[in-house]
């Protein structure tokens, strides 16, 4: 690593992130070890590679479902109770897989459902727990401390289906599932020994469920930073889990491999990543966002076509530590930019849709490579899922990525006082705000092309309606009119101001008249 800033230990050396980072690693390891005993016993149960498939669909699928409203919970709850909450149900839900599993009991429904049912509590903690990690750190740290979370989920995807197929050979599927409940009581402790911070305390009206969940996804539509990097999450995660979910297919069918042999196709995955890890910072500044990006594209399209055509056990084992590489490259990359360009009050939400887009594509995209294979064959499958995973390399001319700028995510300060004799209740609205400026001739186009700048601002914070007047009896006068939903939404809307849309609001006023000022005027509907 060629800097301190680009070096992975500047956020291990903090005792809280340390502690953080490997009750994580256990965790993961857990889950990893009990995807792969799903996978590989479903594989036994029914000799369907589109089943096996349907395992990666039930882990990953609750996290389409849930994972926003559970972003929303974070960044509004208690992340502490939320996160022990989760973990108790999963124990038991794991608990009874493990006893079916024992007792020969476990077919393919109770397997879907159980597995099913234990990723729907990792989606309710995920957003919680990823900010929390994020916020032990400096925000300096942040993407060294982001690819530190995914050195230790990828070096889970090593070791753990290594070790369960080391245990599944030996002892069978139900001891595997017992472990990944004793790496969620681990998670449990170190939540409790070393607990994530509450929300701050806030004298505004607390957000409710559907109407965090809608601000979290008004925010993504309206920030195209935010917007850019999760569309190009989904290209990519969607496309690239056709070899994550054929996999068990590709052992048993192409390589001949057995429980073990399936484990180690899995741990050079997470070799790969894990090695690509220790040296990602330094890659990420020297070659820059699209450019690591579209090399990852082309070298993941080419491990995919290795994987279907090549029979030779060692080499695609080495295309698959490469193909891990690039994996966790991209995902990463995107992963960073995502967290660091979202200010504090929607972060959680933001982690919870990067979390949709990844892993509700990568469900959704497994059982439709996995329907793909059964129709086509393996080969077909994972040979299509390589011309439309290269072509993803494309997707930076129209949707472009960076990483947000400080100002973009540091509040700014609240607008004027509110000089209001009765406030409304805070659910009652719409709410109603113009603001008149009156400009310096001449000035009107660069005003208007000013002005436009805030549309994306006020939608993306809150309005649900936005547009700019002209005054038909004053050409120099304009009145900017925008809509929120209530009281209570307009009060948040307030509060969400960032430094730099504080500058944009500033050159907007720098056209006005000499003494002139631009002053809201609130109203509230009554019919």
């Amino acid at each position: 690593m060629s800097s301190a800033s680009h070096s992975l230990w500047s956020p291990l050396r903090l005792p809280v992130f340390r502690a953080r980072w490997l009750g994580s690693a256990i965790y993961f390891i857990g889950n990893a070890m009990q995807v792969m005993a799903a996978s590989w016993l479903m594989v036994e149960l029914t000799g369907s590679s589109f089943l096996a498939a349907l395992v990666q669909t039930a882990v990953f699928l609750p996290m389409f479902l849930l994972a926003l409203p559970a972003g929303v919970l974070a960044d509004t709850t208690d992340r502490r109770r939320l996160i022990l909450v989760a973990l108790a149900v999963q124990v038991g839900i794991v608990v009874i897989l493990s006893l079916l599993a024992m007792a020969g009991w476990a077919g393919p429904v109770a397997l879907l459902t159980f597995t099913f049912a234990a990723g729907c509590c990792t989606a309710l903690l995920s957003p919680a727990w990823n900010t929390s990690v994020a916020d032990a750190v400096p925000r300096e740290d942040m993407p060294q401390a982001i690819t530190a979370m995914s050195i230790a989920w990828n070096s889970a995807r090593a070791l753990g289906p290594a070790l369960a197929g080391l245990l599944f050979a030996w002892l069978g599927a139900g001891s595997v599932f017992a472990t990944a409940v004793l790496s969620a009581v681990a998670l449990m402790y170190v939540v409790r020994r070393w607990p994530p911070s509450a929300p701050a305390a806030s004298p505004l009206p607390p957000e409710r469920l559907w109407s965090g969940t809608v601000a979290g996804l008004r925010y993504a539509r309206h920030s195209p930073l935010i917007l850019a990097q999760l569309l190009r999450t989904v290209a990519y995660s969607g496309s690239g889990s056709a070899l994550w979910a054929l996999l068990p297919a590709i052992a048993a069918q192409q390589l001949q491999l057995g429980a073990t042999g399936f484990g180690n196709l899995m741990g050079c995955l997470g070799a790969g990543a894990v090695a690509i890890g220790l040296v990602l910072g330094g890659l990420r500044a020297r070659l820059g966002l699209e450019r690591l990006v579209g090399a990852g594209c082309v070298i993941f399209a080419a491990v995919m076509l290795v994987a279907a055509h090549v029979r030779h056990p060692a080499i695609v084992f080495l295309g698959l530590a490469v193909g891990g590489a690039a994996w966790m490259a991209v995902m990463a990359t995107f992963n960073t930019a995502t967290q660091t360009s979202a200010p504090p009050w929607v972060r959680s939400r933001a982690v919870a849709l990067h979390t949709v887009s990844a892993l509700g594509s990568f469900a959704i995209g497994s059982a439709f490579w996995g329907a793909v294979s059964g129709i086509a064959g393996l080969p077909a499958a994972l040979s299509a899922a390589a011309i439309v995973m290269a072509s993803g390399m494309f997707l930076g001319r129209w949707l472009p990525l960076r990483v947000g700028a400080l100002p973009e995510v540091t509040p700014g300060t609240l607008w004027g006082e509110l000089l209001l004799k009765d406030q409304p209740l805070p659910g009652e609205g719409p709410i109603a705000v113009e603001i008149s400026y009156r400009i310096r001739e001449g000035e009107s186009k660069d005003f208007l092309d000013a002005v436009s700048l805030l549309r994306a601002m006020r939608r993306r914070d809150g309005a649900s309606f936005w547009r700019v007047y002209r005054d038909l009896q004053d050409p120099t006068r304009y009145v900017e009119r925008f809509i929120v939903a209530s009281w209570a939404e307009f009060l948040h809307q307030r509060s969400r101001t960032t430094v730099a849309d504080e500058a944009i609001e500033k050159r907007v006023r720098d056209f006005l008249r000499d003494g002139e000022t631009a002053s809201p005027q609130h109203y509230i509907a009554e019919r």
